[in-house]
C-alpha cells in the first residue's frame, strides 16, 4: 500500500533576535533602528529550529496521535502538514485532500454571522458550495448553535467557536483530517460527540492526524502515536509504548 503522507529530513527554521524566547519581540527588534542606521542595529540573530530531520510515513486510514510538550513543534508540523506554512529543509509529499482545524476561529470573520462563517469558512478548506448547503443542517445540529446561528460570532464563546469550527471541519470529506487540540475546549459531552465523530471518519477509511495532551484521548482514538520532544521525532509506535515514554519524560526531574 502506498502511503498517503511521506515526510523526509522535515526542518523548520526561525531567526530569533538575540535569543529572544518571543517572535512577536524579536521581530520589533530587529527592526528597531539602531546607531548604524541600517534597521538592525547591533543586534545578533540566532537559529531556532522548531522541527529538524523529522521522517515518517502515514498509512491511508491510519488515525495517528501527536503528543509533546507545549512547545516542542506539534503545531508547526501540522501547519506544514496543512500547507499553511513551508518548511525550511526537507520534503512532504500528500497524495490526497486534506481538511484541517489547526486553531479556534481561523477561517471566521468576527462580524459575520454563524450562518455566513459556515459558508466561508467551508469554503475556505475547501468545500463546494453545494456540498455545504447539503450537509448545513447537519453543521448547525452538531455545533448545537441553532438559537445563534445568525448571530455575529465576535459575541459567541470559545466552546461555541469550536464547536461551530469543528463542525464544519468534522462534516468535510476529505482524506486527510488534521486536528489540533479540538478537545481542549468544550465541555465532557462535546468532547465525547467529537471523540465519536473522529471514530466515524476513521471507520470510513479516512486518515485522522490528532494533536492532543490528553493521553486517555490519543488511546482511544488512535492505534498509533509520534512522539515530539524540542523539535525531533524521538518516538514512533503504539500509543501505550508512547504514551509511557512521554509520560517518563514530563515526569523526570529537569536537570
Amino acid at each position: 500500500m502506498h502511503p498517503i503522507i511521506q515526510v523526509r529530513d522535515l526542518g523548520k527554521e526561525y531567526r530569533v533576535v538575540n535569543g529572544n524566547s518571543s517572535v512577536r519581540e524579536a521581530i520589533a527588534k530587529l527592526w528597531k533602528p539602531g546607531r548604524n542606521g541600517n534597521g538592525h542595529g547591533n543586534a545578533q540573530t540566532e537559529i531556532l529550529w522548531a522541527l529538524r530531520d523529522v521522517s515518517f510515513e502515514v498509512q491511508p486510514g491510519e488515525v495517528v496521535g501527536l503528543v509533546g510538550r507545549n512547545g516542542a513543534g506539534k503545531s508547526t508540523l501540522l501547519k506544514i502538514l496543512s500547507r499553511v506554512i513551508k518548511p525550511s529543509t526537507g520534503e512532504v509529499d500528500i497524495y490526497g485532500r486534506v481538511g484541517s482545524l489547526l486553531e479556534i476561529g481561523t477561517g471566521f470573520h468576527p462580524d459575520l454571522t454563524g450562518r455566513e462563517n459556515i459558508y466561508l469558512n467551508g469554503a475556505i478548506i475547501g468545500m463546494k458550495r453545494e456540498e455545504i448547503k447539503r450537509k448545513f443542517d447537519e453543521i448547525v445540529a452538531f455545533a448545537e448553535v441553532e438559537r445563534f446561528l445568525d448571530t455575529p460570532v465576535r459575541y459567541y464563546s470559545s466552546g461555541m467557536y469550536l464547536r461551530l469550527a469543528f463542525a464544519v471541519a468534522g462534516h468535510f470529506e476529505p482524506e486527510i483530517l488534521m486536528l489540533d487540540e479540538v478537545l481542549a475546549v468544550g465541555d465532557a459531552a462535546f468532547q465525547r460527540k467529537c471523540l465519536d465523530k473522529m471514530k466515524q471518519i476513521s471507520s470510513e477509511g479516512r486518515t485522522v492526524f490528532f494533536v492532543s495532551h490528553n493521553l486517555s484521548s490519543i488511546q482511544e482514538l488512535c492505534t498509533r502515536a509520534l512522539l515530539i520532544e524540542a523539535g525531533r521525532l524521538i518516538e514512533d509506535g503504539s500509543t501505550y509504548d508512547v504514551s509511557v515514554k512521554y509520560l517518563k519524560m514530563v515526569s523526570a526531574p529537569e536537570t
